[in-house]
């Protein structure tokens, strides 16, 4: 059993990539009148998906929307492989993101690049059919039946065509990587922020999470955690802590290793997970030291301005 009923009609699953159990979730809205998919995740996951939507009891018919917080390969690119043998669904993309999931070289190219065999792992994204797309604006809803809707929001930083989606009648959050990776066992979250970052949008993008005024948070990476307004608060403040800590060691002329052992013990949550995350399949050293690159990239930026 990898899925898990959260109400009468929202499900999650874990998708296991490579056998990393949670890691990554997908979760299932299913409404009186059409059923929905939020974050179908990479292509080496579509068999378990597909599994965990044989044990949910949906049939492959009956599913009318795929949606994707970003085209980020870990959380969309199993999305054109779905749509193969979901005759009926749509997939719902950020308008910026719409073009590199119908043509993905480019998409898998840097994906390669970025992670490395972890690229692999994921698995190579098959292109989306532009008639199956639906191209998402800030504001728009989708209606499920029985009152069951979700509201998109716009909330950019993490990538520059980032969505969450808001489910109204639960009051869940499904944030993708806008507010961070959730360690659930743990009860701590670690800043997701890969170069480029632009942290004025991303703490922007919080704070329109936060006047939602969310009950619950669902993380791609990795299921839901409650006090949601709390928790998204805390995750600005340590997006602020890192930012700090980036730029007082930058100003005194120090590297990486510096920062990176700094943000371990001035940050509680990172301190708290250090061991959890070099000992994880996919959650490594790598991820970690690109969201501090992300950071370094952009005080950069802001000093030069000076």
């Amino acid at each position: 059993m990898h899925t898990k009923k959260l109400d009468d009609f929202t499900y999650i699953i874990d998708l296991m990539p490579g056998g990393a159990k949670d890691f990554i979730s997908s979760y299932i809205i299913k409404g009186s009148e059409k059923t929905a998919i939020i974050e179908p995740g990479p292509a080496c996951s579509v068999e378990n998906l597909f599994s965990g939507l044989k044990e949910i009891g949906i049939n492959p018919e009956g599913v009318d929307y795929l949606l994707v917080s970003h085209i980020h390969i870990d959380h969309g690119g199993g999305s054109g492989k779905l749509l193969r043998v979901l005759p009926k669904a749509r997939l719902i993309v950020h308008p910026k993101g719409a073009k590199h999931v119908v043509d993905p070289k480019k998409l898998w190219l840097m994906a390669r690049k970025a992670l490395g065999k972890l690229a692999e792992i994921y698995g190579e994204p098959e292109p989306v059919p532009q008639e199956r797309l639906i191209e998402a604006y800030d504001g728009m809803i989708l209606k499920l039946g029985d009152d069951v809707q979700l509201k998109i929001l716009e909330t950019l930083g993490h990538a520059s065509h980032h969505l969450s989606f808001h489910e109204l009648s639960s009051n869940r959050m499904f944030s993708g990587d806008s507010a961070g990776i959730y360690i659930n066992s743990l009860d701590v979250t670690i800043p997701t922020t890969p170069e480029p970052l632009y942290l004025d949008v991303a703490l922007e993008a919080i704070n329109k999470m936060i006047k939602a005024k969310p009950k619950t948070l669902c993380y791609t990476h990795f299921g839901c955690a409650g006090n949601a307004v709390k928790k998204l608060e805390a995750y600005a403040s340590q997006l602020r802590l890192w930012e700090r800590i980036v730029r007082e060691c930058l100003t005194r002329g120090e590297g990486l290793e510096t920062i990176q052992e700094r943000i371990i013990k001035e940050d509680f949550y990172v301190g708290k997970a250090a061991s959890f995350m070099d000992s994880h399949l996919i959650m490594g050293q790598r991820m970690f030291l690109q969201s501090i690159q992300g950071f370094i990239g952009y005080v950069k930026r802001e000093m030069g301005k000076g």
